[in-house]
């Protein structure tokens, strides 16, 4: 795929002359400026991107006219004319989020502040099935067809995914049956949508989040443990996203913990996913009601099928003692795989994410105790274990960024 310009509408090609690259990778670099430093003036533009004053003038009216940044206001001058202050434009190009899982499917539409100004959950669970795309590209086009009013721009689609996606192809191997021909989830998306697409592993996504807004802001060395409907690990090494060769690596949840265990769905026995995630949680709660254990959630007998994790959190939080022992159990062996991660990767913070990290201190409690029981000394003095404060949009924001960032590369 050729490079994308900035307004996405005109391709690079060999005939582009030198000057028209660097002004394109200039405007490139004013944008990503703003998108993270959310406001400058010319002046601060012109000393952090090292371009002068006259030039960067020209290129920001340049964006204003094509919609890309605003402005917003004007700085603290002490004597003369005070400096007009740029900012992203919110109101005219978006980008829209899929956050795909096994439990259901949503859509987000942002702008390009990172503001979420349209969210929508459907009951569409992820299978490895070719009619799963039909499906999903029939429920966005009417989500574009409702939500992007005329005038507006869609600049690109984002997805968040869990499984075994290379970094290099985009294909997914875990759910197979997306990849028709060889060709991506994303490339297909593509196609469809006649957009850029960029797909990325959930719990990758979810690391970029804290990375670039949450908990691992500044910090060089991170652990990102996404407790949801599967386990995922993201993993910040010198202050970048670990990726391993593929793309692959982080994949705590399909470590051996329970030899004699149950039968995973990547096809092995005992994974940790079989035992601590969103998924193994309800099933063990469901099934410790129909063998007769006393719980507030007894009240559901009859239709135990309806009980879900908020009903399950919401239990333990009022003094469930079943809902709080399964919970506790999940922290315990979560707490165990993670230690085999600190001592990999030495992290300064670890960060719970995910649905199940709405349990707050009920799962980061057994959590710090398997860390303070298997890890060494040493390695827990620098170490802190937090409960994300970006929830569900450290994901979602970790999508856009990875959207936008790649849009807007200079290289």
């Amino acid at each position: 795929m050729s490079e994308i310009t900035l307004d996405n509408e005109i391709e690079m090609t060999s005939k582009e002359s030198v000057i028209d690259i660097k002004k394109n990778k200039q405007k490139k670099g004013i944008v990503t400026e703003l998108y993270f430093n959310e406001t400058n003036t010319i002046a601060e533009l012109s000393h952090s991107l090292h371009i002068s004053i006259p030039s960067i003038t020209a290129l920001i009216e340049e964006l204003v006219e094509e919609k890309w940044i605003v402005e917003t206001g004007f700085g603290v001058s002490k004597q003369g004319r005070r400096p007009a202050i740029y900012g992203i434009n919110p109101k005219e190009k978006f980008v829209l989020v899929l956050d795909i899982n096994t439990h259901d499917t949503k859509v987000f539409i942002l702008n390009l502040r990172n503001q979420v100004i349209f969210t929508q959950e459907f009951d569409l669970q992820l299978k490895n099935n070719p009619s799963f795309l039909e499906t999903l590209f029939t429920l966005v086009d009417s989500v574009i067809e409702q939500k992007i009013t005329k005038g507006k721009k869609l600049i690109a689609l984002g997805v968040s995914i869990p499984g075994l996606v290379n970094k290099n192809t985009g294909i997914n191997y875990t759910y197979k049956s997306l990849n028709s021909d060889n060709k991506s989830l994303g490339k297909s998306i593509e196609e469809h949508f006649k957009l850029p697409a960029y797909v990325i592993n959930d719990s990758k996504a979810t690391a970029f989040g804290e990375y670039r807004f949450g908990l691992a802001k500044g910090k060089h060395h991170v652990l990102s443990i996404n407790v949801d409907w599967g386990i995922g690990l993201g993993i910040v090494v010198n202050g970048d996203i670990f990726d391993g060769a593929s793309g692959f690596a982080g994949e705590l949840g399909h470590i051996q913990v329970n030899p004699d265990g149950v039968l995973c769905t990547c096809g092995k026995v005992g994974c940790l996913d079989t035992i601590t995630s969103a998924s193994s949680l309800l099933k063990n709660i469901k099934d410790g009601l129909r063998q007769g254990k006393v719980s507030k959630l007894g009240e559901y007998k009859d239709r135990i099928e309806d009980i879900n994790l908020e009903m399950v959190i919401a239990a333990a939080q009022q003094g469930d003692a079943f809902a709080i022992d399964i919970i506790h159990n999940i922290g315990l062996e979560l707490g165990k795989g993670l230690s085999i991660a600190v001592h990999l990767f030495n992290p300064q913070i670890i960060i719970i994410d995910g649905v199940l990290s709405k349990a707050q201190k009920l799962i980061v409690n057994p959590i710090e105790h398997a860390i303070n029981k298997y890890c060494l000394t040493d390695f827990k003095e620098d170490l802190s274990i937090e409960i994300s404060q970006l929830g569900e949009n450290a994901k979602i924001y970790g999508v856009h960024t990875y959207v936008v960032e790649s849009l807007l590369k200079t290289a």
